[in-house]
């Protein structure tokens, strides 16, 4: 709540924020009605204390002081306060701290925190409203689609939330080592209403396991409001060779993302020595998830101490910008925002904004089934945001396209495995070459090269099958349906020829059997026509002229079939070379 910074016993929250450079806390979340809160207010030290350190109402103090008036007594006063259960009933010899919160961070990529600590006020303020944008719209995704109340013994009884998720938000600017870092921390309250109106707990299962797709979602919006707002692109950056790429903006210097991340460096220079002790032990690389494991334990190891000096958000960044002109020159701060807009043009003239649902289907499969072997509808769901991130490069994507993506999926290429588990079918794969649905195989037990590089060799494979099929499909005149999704765009911001081009596909796209049935029609029409008219200026010449002469045989081409020759115009040659 306020910051990296320390808060003396007794001092005010307000007064530790403002001294420590952060702005205070506010609520956000569909289900602040419930308590009588608004979205936007500012979240004080005694309601952060009640709802997120005690499970109470936010307005205890006024609730409990109202009973006490009523004649109730303290407990009961005090047990109407109580959102669902009360915390010392929950706690037990298993349980010493029962959780009450989350907090989910909310991190821009490093490109993006370079470009907000150097550019100008208003573009950093465009920046911070993307980062407002992308993270509401993610916490209204947790709240529809994952958020699930449970009660009952052993919470056997599921249900969505009825009225939604309260939520605290906390913005920092800055790493515990000094280097821009813009971030927001929304600790998620697990207290909301059961749909009978009662209270209860959220499933923290629920949320904790669809953290890597809501991030992912999270990035999707971020990227594609900053694209929308500043006319900027984004390009895939591999930050560890074999691992997977990050998405940053296109045209912005890579030292910066040195510059700014020094933190990062610390966390690689200590991982080499967890890396070995731990392949040491299991005799193989660590996975994805162990990997993850390690990186955790290498940023604690050199986490370094809290920052004990206050400063504004206007003194950073006075800091950061002279820090930047010293390291790398003037030219690369003050034309930050100019070249991020002319590599961004380049971008898009190379990036089609098109998403084939069949081949993003294909990728995504082939990418979850060699890094995990056996998953579930979230991991897919988080990849075919990573592809859509890759394909569109920041411009919008249909709503719901992502989750058409794992239904295709899960449709045609995977099968069962165990109560709630799923796996690649190869079968469907390659549905008519059995030989080579040991493709993938092999992929999956090579632990010489990184997880990720064999994923990508995999879907590149299957992806190439897919474009194998679509062309003999094509050389075979039959029609094999699959699903392209183009993000709608303005009118103005395509070129009259490209409009046009597009307007004629689609009209050609839309041909159909009515359409076909109708031009031979057409053509049949024509011909009689032709015919009828040949007639006439038949008869009209043998008028004029008399009968038409029988023509000799030597005055004839041999043939099957004689046909009669019209009569040769006045002052020709004929074929025998006389005059008529």
């Amino acid at each position: 709540m306020v910051g990296d910074g320390h808060r003396p016993a007794g001092k005010p929250l307000r007064a530790a924020q403002d001294e420590a450079g952060v702005p205070p806390g506010f609520w956000t979340g569909r289900g602040l009605a419930a308590l009588g809160l608004t979205a936007g207010d500012e979240v004080t030290e005694r309601q952060a204390e009640l709802l997120l350190g005690e499970g109470r109402h936010p307005d205890a103090d006024r609730i409990e002081a109202e009973r006490l008036e009523a004649g109730d007594d303290p407990a009961k006063a005090r047990r109407a306060t109580v959102l669902g259960r009360p915390i010392e009933h929950i706690k037990g010899p298993h349980i010493e701290s029962p959780w009450l919160a989350m907090d989910l961070v909310f991190r821009a990529p490093s490109t993006a925190q370079s470009a907000w600590a150097l550019v100008d006020d208003a573009t950093r303020r465009v920046l911070e409203l993307c980062q407002d944008i992308a993270r509401d719209k993610t916490l209204a995704r947790l709240e529809e689609s994952v958020a699930q109340i449970r009660w009952g013994s052993d919470g056997k009884h599921r249900a969505p939330v009825k009225d939604g998720l309260i939520v605290a938000v906390f913005r920092h600017y800055e790493s515990r080592a000094g280097k821009p870092l813009l971030h927001d921390h929304a600790v998620v309250s697990v207290k909301a209403r059961r749909p009978d109106g009662k209270w209860g707990n959220v499933s923290t299962a629920d949320i904790l396991d669809n953290i890597v797709a809501a991030g992912t979602l999270y990035t999707l919006y971020f990227m594609e409001e900053v694209s929308a707002r500043l006319g900027w692109a984004w390009e895939p950056r591999e930050v560890t060779p074999g691992k997977r790429p990050v998405m940053e903006i296109a045209g912005i210097d890579q030292r910066l993302i040195g510059w700014q991340s020094t933190r990062r460096q610390q966390i690689a220079d200590a991982l080499p020595v967890l890396v070995a002790d731990y392949e040491e032990r299991q005799g193989h690389p660590p996975g994805e998830r162990a990997a993850y494991a390690l990186d955790q334990q290498a940023a604690d190891r050199t986490r370094p101490p809290k920052r004990k000096e206050a400063r504004s958000l206007s003194e950073l960044r006075e800091r950061w910008r002279a820090s930047a002109i010293r390291a790398f020159g003037a030219c690369t701060v003050y034309r930050l925002a100019e070249r991020a807009r002319a590599a961004a043009a380049a971008v898009w003239a190379r990036v089609r904004p098109v998403v084939d649902v069949a081949l993003a289907a294909v990728d995504t499969v082939a990418v979850v089934y060699v890094m995990r072997g056996a998953f579930k509808c979230r991991h897919l769901l988080a990849e075919a945001r990573r592809h859509l991130s890759y394909v569109l490069r920041g411009r919008p994507h249909q709503p719901g396209l992502d989750e058409q993506i794992v239904q295709a999926v899960v449709d045609d290429y995977t099968r069962p495995v165990g109560r709630r588990m799923m796996t690649a079918d190869l079968r469907a794969l390659y549905p008519r070459d059995t030989e080579d649905q040991a493709v993938l195989r092999p992929l999956t037990r090579n632990r010489s090269a990184p997880p990720y590089e064999r994923a990508r060799l995999a879907a590149g494979a299957l992806t190439a099958r897919v474009h194998a099929a679509r062309r003999a499909d094509r050389l075979s005149s039959r029609a094999r349906p699959h699903t392209v999704a183009v993000p709608a765009a303005p009118t103005s911001r395509l070129r009259p020829d490209r409009a046009d081009r597009k307007a004629d596909r689609d009209q050609e796209q839309a041909t159909d059997v009515a359409t076909v049935e109708h031009t031979r029609r057409g053509f049949e029409a024509a011909a009689a026509k032709m015919a009828a008219k040949l007639q006439d200026g038949a008869r009209e010449r043998a008028i004029a002229h008399g009968p038409r002469p029988q023509p000799t045989p030597a005055a004839t081409t041999p043939s099957r079939t004689q046909r009669p020759a019209l009569p040769p115009a006045p002052g020709r040659h004929t074929p025998t070379g006389g005059v008529a």
